[in-house]
Order: structure tokens, then sequence, then C-alpha cells
């Protein structure tokens, strides 16, 4: 399974909780587009909006050889694919417990893209120290080896 795209930022801003795998109802441009590595989800993130989940703020590019009938808006909300249960819960959690909700990372899966939707907290500034002292130190660990 490889990665298509990877939020870093999400794992350095927030503690992950626990995480769901999710699939994507998506356009055939921009499934092509996400092929060829041209998606974005460093600033988006998850709402539940009338019982559905919905990716927000996740930019996936044009492709340049495709007609400009067939681009697709760039930011558009994408629908998430996930059991009603999984969003009951979710959204449980989310509004008693301060929590937000983002997507980590996509891959193929079967040939369908599915994503790691992840039920986060935010981080204090001494936890983001501390995750910058973890990462220096495997870091060294990693040289002396």
């Amino acid at each position: 399974m490889k990665i298509i795209a990877d939020n870093k930022k999400a794992r350095f801003d927030y503690s992950v909780i626990s995480t769901y795998e999710c699939g994507f109802v998506l356009l055939g441009s921009e499934v092509v587009a996400i092929r060829q590595g041209k998606i974005n989800l460093k600033d988006s993130f998850v709402r539940i909006i009338k019982g559905e989940a919905w990716l927000l703020d996740a930019h996936i590019g044009h492709l340049k050889t495709t007609n400009k009938y067939f681009h697709h808006d760039e930011r558009r909300a994408r629908k998430l694919l996930l059991h009603k249960e999984q969003i009951d819960k979710l959204l449980g959690k989310v509004s008693v417990g301060g929590l937000s909700m983002l997507i980590l990372n996509c891959y193929f899966s079967k040939g369908i893209l599915k994503g790691t939707l992840a039920l986060v907290k935010g981080k204090n500034l001494h936890d983001k120290r501390m995750s910058i002292k973890q990462r220096d130190l495997n870091r060294e660990l990693r040289a002396y080896q």
C-alpha cells in the first residue's frame, strides 16, 4: 500500500486518539490527479453535516492534459464514506470532548482511494516541544547506528 498524500503537520499539531478507514466520493478527473500526486491535505479538516462526513479545504489540483470543461473545483467539499454507526460515534466524541477530525493520509487499496480519518486533540506548546525533542533524539540514534 503506497501512501499518496500525508498530513505531517497534523501529527505535529495534534495528538491522535483513534483512527478510522474511510473512502471518498470523487470525480474522475480528481482520481486521475490524485494518482499523479496532485493532492494536499495540509489545511484540510472533516466536519459532520446533516449526518454525513465531509472533507473540507483539501486541495486536489488540475491536470494539464484535461479539457477546461472537465476541470473540477480544487477546494470543493468531498463526501467521506463511513458507516452510520461510525459517524454517530464520531459526532458524539467531537461534540462533547472538544476533539477534531482530520485526514492523516490517503492511499490506494485495491484500486480504490482510501484515507485514514483521525480523531485528534490539539497539542499545547510544551507538547510540541516534547515532539521536537523526541524527533531530534530519534534522528541522532539513527545516525549512530
